[in-house]
């Protein structure tokens, strides 16, 4: 920390979080598409109806593609840990490192194994046996997702782990803590949830541009009723885990939840925001109203945050200065600390931690003893110790509250848009409108605002923790300088760009021409 240097952070940061988003594009219509082929190549398994076979084949040709192209943003965005975070790597790579190689074991090479099956497989194997590839990809597609989650579960709430002054490292102590934390649980399954709306809205919005070409008919309209059942089922069940989610940041990350909400001051009975504006340049200390118009609906956020409707909800300026009553995760009630009080924490357990190594190496194991126990009584504080202004625990409050509210209104957009389109199909006899078309094609790239939005919520509103409150992101960086980070940055810029441009003009090339047999 002596040799700090932030514009390394900031660029670190910034190279990992333009990967990040760029690997996202690709894989939740990975995740969602994957289980719409399996959907439909059971119906032609069922049916024996050749057209199904033709509509499989052709969202699997946009499948492969997308596929492709993911599998090498992910590839580059787990080498960054080392190259850009290695103190991160070294910290805790005995606990994040298991997941990643599950996935790797397990999940990927499932899913590269049978994918060839799937594309080349047609006439070569049974279609019994061709239809469980399929499964198995979509099943090998999710099941890397489950790892990658369960490690960023991890790091937004540590559990099942010890830390080890002989190593300085943390190591896992209980395997199914790290998996079935409820934070884990929750992330997984709204993740893959938004993955499965995405690749809906996906399948909905290309079938509508083929009804407006009066082309390819009898496919848009069968994949239209299979995506929108499939996309409304998800959406509401996406409704739902973002529920369980919240629950979990107001349990665990109050000072994300606060960002959130844009909510400076803590108060019992706290209301959801449904649409509003924060106040620019607002301070967490200054008085001023956080908000230059707000619709809210009373109590609601106490009750989604901690299920009463008169509970107190923290916020920023609570968080910082501390005094609050908490219930902590063994049920007893405490006084908050202040962030400054935590740091303070932290130094402790730092500088204990320097002690302990000391008194090793002197071979005293009286003050060996003493200097653990003051470490293990602090630890829970020690990414604390490597910050030096209290108000470094905010996070960019505007950029998380306008995300989850975007996130969250477009959620709600996606079920009532499934929800018109189940109707005019079952209950109108497809009688779609063009304006509808049209807006079901809009629908493609709000679905993609959306994801993306969650994500910086995620992972914007929990700084400045690369693990929450053990270590910061200042502490996780390489030694590297800078401009080699520059340099990589703007090349990995380049290059995603491009791929996103080959895949963009792939997709629409392969979409233009439609299925390879033909169609009704």
């Amino acid at each position: 920390m002596e040799h700090f240097d932030l514009s390394l952070v900031n660029w670190s940061r910034a190279q990992f979080a333009l990967t990040a988003m760029y690997h996202w594009v690709f894989v939740p219509l990975t995740l969602g598409l994957a289980f719409i082929m399996a959907f439909m190549e059971t119906l032609y398994y069922k049916t024996g109806d050749e057209e199904w076979k033709r509509i499989t084949k052709f969202w699997m040709t946009l499948f492969g593609i997308n596929f492709a192209i993911g599998v090498a943003t992910g590839i580059i965005l787990e080498f960054e840990f080392g190259t850009n975070w290695s103190n991160y790597s070294w910290f805790v790579g005995d606990i994040f490192g298991a997941p990643l190689a599950i996935e790797g074991i397990m999940a990927f090479f499932m899913e590269s194994t049978f994918i060839a099956v799937m594309f080349f497989g047609w006439n070569k194997v049974s279609k019994k046996f061709h239809l469980l590839s399929t499964w198995l990809v979509a099943l090998g597609a999710n099941l890397s997702a489950l790892w990658i989650l369960v490690a960023n579960a991890w790091m937004q709430y540590p559990a099942g782990m010890f830390f080890n002054p002989d190593t300085a490292r943390n190591e896992m102590h209980n395997f199914w803590e790290v998996l079935l934390s409820p934070v884990s649980v929750n992330k997984f399954l709204h993740t893959i949830s938004s993955g499965y709306v995405l690749a809906a809205l996906f399948v909905v919005g290309i079938s509508a541009w083929y009804l407006l070409k009066g082309r390819n008919v009898l496919l848009a309209k069968r994949s239209i009723i299979v995506a929108s059942v499939f996309g409304l089922i998800t959406s509401v069940f996406l409704a739902l885990t973002g529920d369980g989610s919240a629950y979990q940041v107001a349990q665990k990350q109050p000072m994300k939840l606060a960002a959130m909400e844009g909510l400076y001051e803590g108060k019992e009975g706290a209301p959801l925001i449904v649409i509003g504006a924060l106040t620019p340049g607002k301070q967490y200390n200054d008085n001023k109203d956080p908000y230059l118009f707000r619709i809210q609906i009373p109590k609601l956020l106490s009750f989604l945050g901690y299920r009463s409707g008169d509970a107190f909800v923290p916020g920023v300026k609570d968080i910082v200065e501390g005094g609050y009553t908490y219930t902590d995760k063994d049920g007893n009630q405490k006084v908050a600390l202040s962030a400054e009080q935590k740091i303070e924490r932290g130094r402790i357990a730092i500088q204990a931690l320097a002690d302990y190594k000391n008194a090793k190496e002197l071979g005293d194991t009286t003050a060996m003893a003493y200097h653990r126990k003051l470490l293990d009584a602090n630890f829970e504080y020690f990414g604390y110790g490597y910050l030096n202004d209290p108000k470094s625990i905010i996070p960019n409050v505007p950029l998380t509250f306008y995300s989850f509210h975007i996130m969250v209104g477009l959620g709600f957009l996606f079920i009532a848009f499934f929800i018109l389109i189940l109707y005019l199909v079952f209950f109108k006899e497809f009688k779609i409108n063009k304006w509808l078309l049209r807006t079901a094609i809009l629908m493609i790239p709000l679905a993609y605002i959306a994801s993306q939005a969650g994500w910086i919520v995620a992972e914007v509103g929990r700084q400045p923790w690369v693990i929450q409150d053990i270590l910061p992101t200042v502490a996780a960086v390489s030694r590297i300088d800078a401009s080699a980070v520059q340099v990589t940055f703007f090349l990995f810029f380049i290059i995603f760009t491009t791929l996103l441009i080959a895949e963009l003009r792939i997709m629409f090339t392969q979409i233009k021409k439609g299925p390879k047999d033909g169609g009704k």
